[in-house]
């Protein structure tokens, strides 16, 4: 099979799936498949449930038996009578008390595993869908699934859940009970119910259809928040304090006119069930004392009636605010599971995947075009091989598709047509393992973690030591860089790098690449940032770290392409030129000369760092 025939395996910049589509049933379905860990031991748990059930409804029965057996019975008053009574509602009460301790702990340790599997899959999926993906979504949207979205699905499974199954299992015995003492008086409370539990179906939809919205206006919320936390310098600088508060208010008032929408439906829906138990109390009392008059019902069995109510009642009542709950979470789990099924386009073959052989790599685009979604092609049938061990700068204008040259090569993007290849090997072919080893891309902004200076460093090589990060550093002639920070190695870098210079973060970014030793080695103009008597020493460290192995460098410079092997200018996204510098300076008429020159220009401009032009996008 030709390179050229394979084809991607799914497109890039999937929009992420909201999962919305997904009714209640088959999101639970979905829910319990992606958590097994919910349906484990869920036989016995619901057993337990029946146990507690029928313990709540011994103590209706002893009253009514101690009433009319032990009280007002043939005999007179039965004092042993009365005294086994009460003896069998301690039982029963210590029996509901034991069962229901034991399902709690079963619902919650089973519940707690199950989102534990859940909030796993769904962190690990995000890290493997792409760039496009990602940046397609706000970070604080993105944020709020995987943590308050699990959250609230959390909260019903442990404390929803189990009100739920109790509930179920109460008003069934109650009701089985209630028929046996009096099939009117069952008919008058169920007859009472019945406006609450027709509209149960309306009042589902209402609410899910609302709670989808507030969780989606809670990862707004999470955005407006915390991009001007993230970006304070930029709101200060340009004193925009008063628009991004504006933003942030609209963000709250626009959670709030959601949340207050959701609330009304609940408030009505409980209102409702409160009236319904009014009338059910109401009608039982009457009919009951009716009945008793007839002879129909003794006095007990009026009075176990109402507690047999009274239980059928509260769950009902309760049922509302589980309503409420059930639909927050089931509104939360479809925004987890649209997660996991948004498609991860940049598949890790795994095992079956190839391995590249160590050594300079060779490289080859084999008719590569790409197109961000909904977007004009960004690179254009791009064919292009750099041979193993060469150093070569690709150039070109603002928009020219450098960038993305970057991306395909290093595959946190494929291409949407042809094939990019590392050795001959499609890099789709190639074990992530494999190819994160051997490949290594140090953008034009690396970002650090908060942690220290080490602990960043060793994302190169994992467990690398202390001694071999100085090594590292002494080869880059950063030694006295890094003995002369506050802390050494154990320095402290702050939220992304922030207690460190924009130069002094490349530093750390250009010493992680370095301690990876890779085959590959490809620069996004990782000097950019550094001041110029650190770029010259910098400069002669990655001579000697490009020595031995293919580099490729997104060059914002043209200094840094009159040091590579060969030069590669793209120009709206075709490859228009390629050679030594020398070579292609000499064309007046072509691209790179038009670039050189203007370099030259800016060489005598104040301040201007030896820049090209603005950064270069994607």
């Amino acid at each position: 099979m030709s390179a050229r025939t394979i084809e991607p395996e799914s497109t890039s910049g999937t929009r992420m799936d909201t999962g919305e589509d997904i009714g209640a049933l088959d999101t639970i379905r979905r829910g319990v498949a992606i958590s097994p860990e919910l349906r484990q031991g869920l036989g016995v748990t619901l057993l337990l449930a029946v146990v507690a059930s029928f313990g709540q409804v011994i103590v209706p029965i002893a009253v009514q038996q101690t009433l009319d057996r032990g009280l007002n019975g043939p005999g007179g008053p039965d004092v042993r009578f009365v005294a086994l009574m009460g003896l069998i509602c301690a039982a029963g009460i210590g029996l509901t008390s034991a069962a229901s301790y034991l399902m709690t702990s079963r619902l919650f340790t089973s519940s707690e595993r199950g989102l534990a599997t859940l909030r796993t899959k769904a962190f690990r999926h995000v890290h493997d869908l792409p760039l496009l993906t990602q940046n397609t979504e706000r970070r604080g949207a993105l944020v709020s699934r995987v943590t308050s979205d699990v959250d609230q699905v959390s909260q019903f499974l442990v404390f929803g859940g189990l009100i739920f199954v109790v509930s179920i299992g109460q008003m069934l015995v109650a009701t089985v009970i209630m028929l046996v003492y009096s099939w009117q008086l069952c008919l008058v409370v169920w007859v009472s119910f019945a406006p609450l539990f027709l509209s149960i179906r309306y009042f589902q939809r209402k609410l899910s259809d609302a709670y989808s919205l507030v969780r989606r206006q809670v990862g707004v919320l999470l955005s407006a928040i915390s991009e001007p936390v993230v970006g304070a310098a930029v709101v200060r600088s340009y004193a925009v304090e008063a628009r991004t508060q504006r933003r942030i208010d609209d963000a709250i008032d626009e959670f709030k006119a959601a949340s207050t929408r959701a609330q009304t439906f609940t408030v009505i829906s409980f209102s409702l069930g409160g009236i319904s138990a009014g009338l059910a109390n109401a009608g039982v009392i009457v009919v009951g004392v009716l009945l008793g008059f007839t002879g129909d019902m003794t006095s007990g069995q009026v009075l176990a009636f109402a507690f047999l109510v009274t239980l059928f009642v509260g769950p009902v009542q309760m049922g509302t605010q589980i309503l409420t709950d059930a639909q927050n979470a089931i509104a939360s789990w479809r925004r987890v599971i649209g997660i996991l099924d948004t498609p991860a386009d940049l598949v890790d073959p795994g095992v079956d995947g190839q391995v590249l052989p160590r050594g300079p790599i060779e490289v080859r685009f084999d008719d590569v075009t790409f197109a961000y979604p909904d977007g004009p092609p960004v690179l254009r049938d791009v064919t292009l091989s750099i041979a193993p061990g060469k150093k070569v700068a690709i150039v070109g204008e603002t928009g020219s598709g450098k960038s993305t040259f970057a991306k395909l090569l290093t595959r946190l993007m494929d291409p949407s047509e042809g094939a990019v290849l590392l050795d001959d090997i499609d890099v789709r072919r190639i074990a992530q393992r494999s190819l994160r080893r051997s490949v290594v891309l140090v953008p034009q902004e690396g970002f650090l973690f908060d942690d220290t200076i080490t602990a960043n460093v060793q994302y190169g090589r994992l467990g690398a030591t202390e001694a071999e990060i100085l090594a590292s550093a002494d080869e880059l002639g950063l030694t006295d860089w890094v003995t002369g920070l506050p802390g050494g190695l154990e320095t402290q870098v702050g939220q992304r790098g922030e207690s460190l210079s924009a130069g002094e973060r490349q530093l750390v970014a250009l010493l992680r690449a370095h301690l990876a030793d890779p085959d590959l080695l490809v620069l996004d103009e990782a000097t950019s940032a550094v001041d110029p008597a650190l770029e010259m020493r910098i400069g002669r460290a990655l001579e000697r770290l490009m020595s031995g192995r293919t580099s490729v460098t997104i060059a914002h410079r043209l200094s840094t392409a009159e040091a590579a092997d060969e030069v590669v200018v793209v120009d709206r996204g075709r490859v228009v030129q390629r050679g030594p510098h020398a070579e292609l300076v000499g064309d007046p008429d072509g691209v790179y000369a038009g670039l050189h020159r203007s370099w030259v220009a800016q060489q005598g401009a104040p301040a201007t760092g030896g820049s090209v032009s603005r950064p270069v996008g994607r």
